[in-house]
């Protein structure tokens, strides 16, 4: 049987047509699996497939997080809550992310995609139904932390996937792939608010007290769902499994999930990435190549969660309490905005990650924010009846805005900012901090909400304010580019010497 042997260009195997591959292509080296992951998987294999499971991931992080927003009322009217134990209650999953994303980070590179995977489903499981059982707040805040620790550990994970299993230019590449967890978190969002819609219109009105309880334990449901199916479909990362120096084990995943066939050539001498999994590797993200990135994904990511938390945790108190609009109301227009605006300026993220690139869509989104969150605050309680609509209209340019620039792009630059060998470590931190905005953000809101009113998006405008600055001050593009390349230049560098 003939084989053909990789060409040394990454770029000119990048685009290489895989699809018509007649003959087994030869592995060498981990940077050979790289370059045929980078050119794209065969037509009808099981790399879409994989990216769907992962993003199923990020759906139940998204559903999660947003799960209490509607009941937090009822919550503290049930177990006679003040304002700041409301913040605790609510800000507890978001303690649980920041150890999680802590440690996630470091086992997505440590051990593997995959285990991490297959083991955080079943926090949410547990997680949730304990959430909707809970007794008392205590229970409930004990079991948002541990969902919280699942969502930490979820989405490193998840992103390496989306990364890993996507091609690195064109349509559908790695910028597009992990732009997609936007459109799959509001998905997210807004089947919470029509599952709260659907069961507000089945309960009967002296049970809407059980609202929160059902909302919180249905996200045991999903996540038993990606349980049932992950075992046929996922498989780890075929270039972490490279990096590890298993050139068998990639050439195998490669088959199963790319539909690419290839030949281990036996007499290589496998060669790990230049970088073992470490702790240590935290400090390489501030180094002289990565430092400009690691600092505007810190910014991009928590600046754009601290502003969307706040808004979209507090929409129904928005809408209820500075609108003056019923629960009815609330819990339609809160559906209504995400699916028309959110939802949609992710897809247009996901659209236009290859074509337009991160950075500008980025800077676009934030900007806009900015200026629906100043006409928000200049507005106040309105009266007239114009009013209300011109302040849902800016809510949902704030959410728009989310959808295709910071929401679709803070991934992107967490996640592709760095190398396989860093990018778990990468992202846990990203999400570490991202985390800690969070945490900030839904402890503080409660608290500004009833001390400052609508003056509260004052405050809430200086987050999209700063990742313009530093968006303008730090112009760096992920989209199209290999940073894979960067870990082997490093091997053929040390080879050299």
């Amino acid at each position: 049987m003939s084989t053909v042997t990789l060409s040394p260009s990454a770029r000119e195997v990048a685009t290489a047509d895989t699809s018509h591959q007649s003959s087994p292509a030869v592995i060498r080296s981990a940077q050979d699996v790289s370059r045929l992951v980078n050119a794209g998987a065969k037509p009808g294999s099981h790399a879409r497939i994989v990216i769907a499971i992962a993003l199923g991931g990020v759906f139940l992080d998204a559903y999660d997080l947003t799960s209490l927003a509607y009941g937090i009322k009822d919550i503290a009217r049930q177990f006679a809550l003040s304002p700041v134990q409301v913040g605790f209650v609510a800000s507890a999953i978001t303690f649980g992310a920041i150890l999680g994303a802590a440690v996630g980070g470091y086992l997505t590179d440590r051990i593997g995609r995959y285990r991490v995977f297959m083991a955080d489903m079943l926090f949410f499981v547990v997680a949730a139904i304990a959430a909707g059982l809970a007794p008392n707040a205590w229970v409930l805040g004990g079991a948002r932390f541990l969902m919280g620790f699942g969502v930490g550990l979820d989405l490193p994970v998840a992103m390496a996937f989306l990364a890993e299993f996507s091609r690195v230019s064109g349509k559908g590449n790695k910028a597009a792939a992990v732009a997609a967890w936007c459109p799959a978190w509001y998905a997210a969002t807004s089947v919470c608010y029509l599952l709260i819609l659907s069961l507000y219109a089945l309960l009967p009105p002296a049970h809407l007290g059980w609202l929160w309880r059902l909302t919180l334990a249905f996200g045991a449901v999903p996540a038993l769902v990606i349980i049932a199916v992950r075992s046929r479909y996922i498989s780890e990362s075929p270039v972490w499994a490279a990096n590890q120096g298993d050139l068998e084990g990639a050439a195998r995943i490669l088959k199963r999930t790319y539909g690419i066939d290839t030949v281990v050539e036996r007499d290589a001498t496998p060669v790990r990435a230049p970088r073992a999994a470490t702790w240590r590797n935290y400090a390489v993200l501030f180094n002289a190549t990565y430092r400009r990135r690691t600092v505007l994904a810190a910014v991009i990511g928590a600046a754009s969660s601290f502003g969307y938390n706040a808004v979209i945790f507090g929409l129904p108190v928005i809408i209820a309490s500075f609108l003056q609009q019923g629960p009815l109301t609330t819990i339609v227009a809160s559906l209504a905005l995400n699916l028309l605006f959110a939802f949609v300026g992710g897809l247009i993220g996901v659209r236009t990650a290859h074509s337009i690139g991160a950075w500008k869509m980025t800077l676009f989104g934030v900007a806009l924010q900015f200026v629906a969150l100043i006409g928000l605050a200049s507005i106040g309680k309105p009266a007239a009846p114009v009013y209300v609509g011109l302040a849902i209209l800016l809510l949902g340019a704030y959410l728009f805005g989310q959808g295709f620039g910071p929401g679709s792009h803070s991934m992107t630059y967490a996640s592709l900012s760095y190398p396989t060998s860093l990018r778990g470590i990468g992202v846990g931190l990203n999400q570490t901090l991202v985390r800690a905005a969070s945490t900030v953000s839904l402890f503080l809101f409660p608290v500004l909400a009833a001390a400052l009113g609508t003056k509260v998006f004052w405050v809430i405008a200086l987050a999209p304010l700063t990742s313009l600055l530093t968006l303008l001050a730090i112009r760096w593009e992920p989209s199209g580019y290999d940073v894979d390349s960067e870990d082997y230049a490093d091997v053929v560098a040390q080879k050299a010497a």
